[in-house]
């Protein structure tokens, strides 16, 4: 395909499509527009980063910018802003060097990702209140960490972000105040789940406060004093980890869901001709909830960014959906998700009931056996819509994946509860968890009008 194909954005999404674009086709120009000073690092790397786990910055790098341009020939332009795309004209207007410039292009990739959520709240701006969203500020983070000048940090939200984030700093020895408006920590779980990571948080030395607030946050010397409800703390640094919101304003006219998330067909085309879009700045088809839904997580960035690149280049690619799969380190629980969970499924009019088992995660004789606590969410005829995992360590992982896989293979629960998991004593037991649960939901299904489980 003759032309020049622009990439918006660095990311994960933004160099998987430059780099599926140049594996298609050897001879396009390719253009990457970068607002930072970094390309194909994880986000998902930084709470690790910053709590010293991860020695170096460049360890978040895939490949560092130089590989990309010499040994895959794309263009990445770094601290390159765009500030307009014009789909009539087909140019984009972006500043680099000081200087405001004008590229054209044929065909646009739009990897503009999501951007942190600030509460409209006095003294957010302040240098020293921080998102987790952006290598800078994990940069900023760890080089006040390192000297010794994060005493006391207070964290904003109590989801996969904050909790990670909290982890961080308690294994720096800061300490650490978390406060979450809701009343529960992980919103994103089943009430149940959700106090079961709030048992583990609360036997960490973490002041955790849910059904609070923070009002306002005023500079005092060096420091920040926060006031929560009718409290005030003085702390070191804010972080702020209240959700994202999309970054597609700069593509006027496209079609979006009624929060701005960005709408897409199967190739990754907007409603825009020759433009298309990935990563955390679009709504992908859910398979379960069967509509586009927005769940800004890495894997699906690096596979929608590969089909967009692929498809912008003139090759051809689709991507199926998502069923929204996910796991978080929590101190020492891991704590995972796939599907819907039964709040999600009832807000939907799904006739869902959910139900509850705790397996181990080794043979019970085996040294290290750990509980596995699943909640399985189905409709009364056995149809499957989710699970919700809480344990320690890596079978989590495992076994939420069996899962996800189940889902995306449309398996009801009879049909689950027939999967031939593996077993050996010191990876997982004759009475799987996973299957513990399907058979649990089996007969709770087979007993619609009995009380759903709690």
């Amino acid at each position: 395909m003759p032309g020049r194909l622009v990439v918006v954005g660095g990311g994960a999404a933004g160099m998987s499509a430059a780099s599926a674009a140049r594996r298609t086709d050897p001879h396009l120009e390719i253009v990457v527009l970068e607002a930072t000073g970094y390309a194909a690092y994880g986000l998902c790397g930084l709470p690790y980063y910053v709590a010293g786990l991860i020695e170096s910055v460049e360890s978040l790098a895939a490949y560092s910018p130089e590989f990309f341009r010499r040994r895959r020939r794309i263009d990445l332009r770094l601290h390159a802003r765009v500030h307009s795309i014009d789909p009539a004209t087909r140019t984009v207007t972006y500043s680099h060097d000081g200087h405001q410039r004008r590229l054209g292009y044929d065909r646009i990739v739009l990897t503009t990702g999501a951007t942190p959520v600030r509460p409209d709240v006095p003294g957010l701006d302040d240098p020293r209140v921080f998102t987790v969203r952006s290598l800078p500020d994990a940069i900023s983070l760890r080089s006040l960490l390192d000297a010794g000048r994060l005493g006391r940090v207070l964290i904003v939200g109590a989801g996969y972000i904050g909790l990670e984030m909290a982890e961080a700093f308690v294994h720096r020895g800061s300490t650490v105040t978390v406060v979450e408006a809701l009343g529960q920590v992980m919103p994103n779980l089943d009430a149940s789940v959700a106090a079961l990571v709030e048992e583990e948080v609360r036997r960490q030395p973490v002041d955790l406060r849910l059904g609070a607030k923070v009002t306002g946050v005023t500079r005092v010397g060096d420091r920040l004093l926060a006031e929560i409800d009718s409290d005030e703390v003085l702390v070191d640094a804010v972080v702020l980890a209240t959700g994202v919101r999309p970054a597609s304003e700069l593509i006027a006219g496209a079609r979006a869901d009624s929060r701005g998330w960005l709408l897409v067909d199967d190739h990754m085309r907007t409603s825009v001709p020759d433009v298309f879009a990935a990563g955390d700045c679009i709504a992908p088809w859910h398979r379960v909830l069967g509509r586009p839904a927005a769940v800004p997580l890495g894997p699906a960035a690096n596979k929608t960014g590969r089909v967009a690149g692929t498809v912008a280049a003139g090759g051809s690619a689709t991507f199926p959906g998502i069923v929204g799969t996910a796991v978080a380190k929590v101190f020492d629980l891991a704590v995972a998700r796939t599907g819907l969970t039964e709040t999600d499924a009832r807000a939907e009019g799904l006739p869902a009931m959910a139900t509850e088992v705790t397996g181990m995660s080794r043979a019970k004789y085996y040294p290290g056996s750990q509980p596995v606590h699943t909640r399985m969410v189905h409709t009364p005829d056995g149809r499957l819509l989710g699970v919700q995992m809480v344990g320690s360590g890596d079978g989590v992982a495992k076994r939420i994946d069996a899962v996800a896989v189940a889902l995306q293979a449309g398996l009801s629960v009879s049909e689950l509860a027939e999967a031939d998991l593996a077993y050996a004593p010191p990876y997982a037991p004759v009475r799987e968890p996973v299957l513990l649960a399907a058979q649990a939901a089996v007969r709770l299904a087979s007993q619609p009008q009995s009380p759903r489980a709690a």
